[in-house]
């Protein structure tokens, strides 16, 4: 080629090189489906039967169905079928955002301010309308984004609506060393009347105060009726109450709780005994040192004298870290000395006495 036929041939592939540069600049990625980009289905829905209605559970999804983060949640919608019992429960298909054959029994708002049924990130919702027992009732719940794109529903629910057990009777405590025993007798009937035929379960509740909600701390196997409580400390009251768990099949249903009972632990193991104890006499008085005890909760020492043979009689005391005593206006005469501990437990836990030491007062 000539020198001349490439000179003029120079701007025409510089011109194709910038177009082709500028196509590459504009170029867009694929765009994601809509149905890519709406919230995950709820993937942990639990659900029983408490106090005459069902609870449901869930966590709020964190994630879109093309696994981007959902930062922008509108609201959660629950839907309900019921039927008798017989057979499969109906299907749940996802149809302009309602569940097709369910019906809506109530929303949560997800978005800012959320609903005071959010909690931590999971949602609490409990469904009153028209329950009836021996129903059988199946729940979906979906997730809609602020921009109203609908997930997928969440797997089904299904339970049937069953009477709780009656509370149990004769709550009681029986309190020791940083313990509370429990103890009751099982509810013969349940809500509706009928009998209890089988062991129950039976829950455990708590609570730091006479205001405070209780919550659960145990279950106890089927047909136990007793527990014992050791994550507890001494001197501090605290109340309980207890209610029984029925299962039947799929169903969990809970009766009603107990009255609360109040329980306080008690501190009962004394402090070690003082040792080496050491008296020096004088005129008209006695000077005492013992070696202190290691105890934590060491409230102090009480001083004891006997004459002669006679009784140790009280005579004095003195808070730790202390460890000496001097017993003045002494008489003149022979008398015997003991030190024991104290501790700073409500019952003021009282050790043996000390090695005696015998004196005579000029």
């Amino acid at each position: 080629m000539s020198r001349g036929r490439r000179r003029a041939l120079a701007p025409l592939v510089v011109a194709a090189l910038v177009l082709v540069a500028l196509g590459a600049c504009g170029r867009k990625a694929p765009p994601v489906a809509p149905e890519r980009r709406v919230p995950q289905p709820v993937a942990d829905l639990r659900g029983l039967v408490r106090q005459g209605a069902v609870e449901l559970t869930w966590s709020v999804p964190r994630r879109r169905v093309d696994n981007s983060r959902l930062v922008d949640p509108g609201l959660a919608r629950v839907f309900r079928a019921d039927d008798a019992g017989q057979g499969d429960p109906k299907p749940a298909l996802l149809r302009q955002d309602r569940i097709a054959g369910y019906v809506e029994v109530g929303t949560v708002q997800l978005s800012e301010p959320p609903s005071p049924l959010v909690q931590n990130g999971r949602i609490v919702f409990t469904d009153r309308l028209g329950l009836a027992l021996g129903r059988r009732y199946t729940y979906v719940v979906v997730t809609a984004d602020a921009q109203g794109g609908t997930g997928p529903p969440s797997g089904r629910l299904t339970l049937t609506f069953e009477a709780g057990p009656e509370p149990p009777g004769g709550l009681r405590a029986d309190v020791g060393e940083r313990q509370v025993r429990l103890s009751w007798q099982p509810p013969a009937r349940f809500a509706d009347g009928t009998p209890v035929t089988d062991p129950l379960v039976y829950e455990i509740l708590r609570a730091p105060s006479v205001e405070a909600p209780l919550a659960s701390i145990a279950r106890t196997a089927p047909g136990v009726t007793s527990a014992t409580d050791r994550a507890v400390d001494n001197d501090r009251p605290y109340f309980y109450a207890v209610r029984a768990i029925r299962t039947a099949g799929a169903t969990t249903a809970e009766g009603e709780t107990t009255a609360r009972i109040t329980a306080t632990p008690i501190d009962v193991t004394p402090p070690a005994p003082p040792t080496d104890l050491v008296a020096i006499p004088s005129e008209q008085e006695v000077r005492l040192s013992w070696t202190p005890g290691p105890e934590a909760d060491l409230a102090g020492y009480v001083i004891y004298r006997a004459q002669g043979a006679g009784q140790f009689l009280r005579v004095g005391s003195v808070r730790a870290p202390a460890s000496t005593f001097t017993d003045r206006d002494v008489a003149p005469g022979s008398y015997r000395y003991a030190v024991s501990a104290q501790d700073t437990s409500a019952r003021a836990n009282e050790s043996g006495r000390s090695n005696e030491v015998s004196v005579t007062v000029p």
